[in-house]
């Protein structure tokens, strides 16, 4: 059963947070969010920044089971949810999170600008000019590595981790070997991670889309999990 965490209680919880940094360093995982450490005035988890890119945002951090997890729904909007790093993916490169989209927006595909929707972004910037996005597409086949549509000046390499609506309505955890994966779409090795952006959109399409996130970090090489 999903429940919006009451806000005095997530507000009660900020305090400790604001005295850490961009991410909780643990050993050998650096905790990038796990959504436990509270909110703002205007909802947004703690350390992190709303961008509203077309319309208005609608998220919340809710419990869902054992989990604390971001939600994000989108009704023709883009919007995200951003925050500033520097994370060296050479000591830690394995990226490990969980999701789950329980609406795709319909017609959605990232190889065309006119439907470059999807319910689930998960956007490493390296640079001003370079990022790879993980997705869960509606209609791109799984396991695509391609230029998505971008900025003028700036390179963005999806990664379609899923897609389609098989897999909804539930929890996945991913891993990502990012490392490898900056190697493979850049040729060259990765600076360290700028920025991380967890992204839903439907503007495209005029359609809506919803999903949730949580446990994202990255770790060393060979960890069990």
């Amino acid at each position: 059963m999903i429940s919006q965490l009451p806000k005095k209680r997530l507000l009660a919880l900020l305090a400790p947070v604001l005295l850490v940094s961009v991410a909780i360093a643990a050993g050998d995982r650096i905790v990038i969010a796990d959504f436990s450490g509270g909110i703002d005035a205007r909802g947004v988890p703690a350390g992190w920044q709303l961008k509203e890119k077309s319309g208005k945002a609608e998220f919340g951090v809710v419990q869902d089971g054992d989990l604390h997890a971001l939600r994000l729904r989108s009704a023709d909007t883009s919007y995200s949810i951003q925050k500033s790093v520097d994370l060296d993916v050479k000591q830690h490169p394995i990226l490990t999170w969980k999701w789950k989209v329980t609406k795709l927006p319909a017609g959605g595909d990232f190889r065309k600008s006119k439907t470059d929707d999807q319910a689930a972004q998960l956007f490493l910037a390296f640079s001003k000019t370079k990022a790879i996005v993980y997705i869960w597409d509606t209609s791109a086949p799984q396991g695509l590595m391609k230029d998505a549509p971008a900025p003028p000046f700036m390179r963005i390499k999806a990664v379609v981790v899923r897609s389609g609506p098989a897999e909804t309505g539930k929890w996945i955890s991913e891993k990502r070997n990012v490392y490898d994966d900056y190697r493979k779409l850049y040729g060259q090795d990765p600076p360290p991670i700028q920025g991380v952006r967890l992204q839903i959109n439907s503007q495209h399409t005029e359609t809506s889309a919803e999903s949730y996130f949580a446990d994202v970090a990255l770790e060393k090489a060979g960890m069990k999990q």
